[in-house]
């Protein structure tokens, strides 16, 4: 959860109504919030624009960066989580 809450995905109460899937979906839409954000202000900053300053164009980058790599590690653990699922003798 603490990957979650990094993406900013809802609370636990958000998970027990949406169920897991909700709660994936919620993280991956806000890592992807989070990019555009980025993106946008990364455009406007390079078109001049007076009130897009470097500072908040980085910190919108490094914010994307960390969801998008916390994103990847809990994909990376439910990948691992099913595989020993898979090969637990029965």
């Amino acid at each position: 959860r603490a990957s979650a809450a990094v993406a900013g995905a809802p609370a636990a109460e958000g998970a027990a109504e949406n169920g897991f899937g909700g709660l994936l979906k919620d993280a991956v839409d806000s890592v992807a919030k989070a990019q555009n954000t980025a993106g946008d202000l990364q455009k406007k900053f390079e078109l001049g624009d007076p009130n897009t300053d470097l500072a908040s164009v980085m910190l919108a980058t490094s914010k994307s960066q960390v969801s998008f790599k916390a994103m990847v590690e809990v994909r990376n653990r439910m990948v691992s989580a099913y595989q020993d699922i898979m090969n637990m003798p029965l």
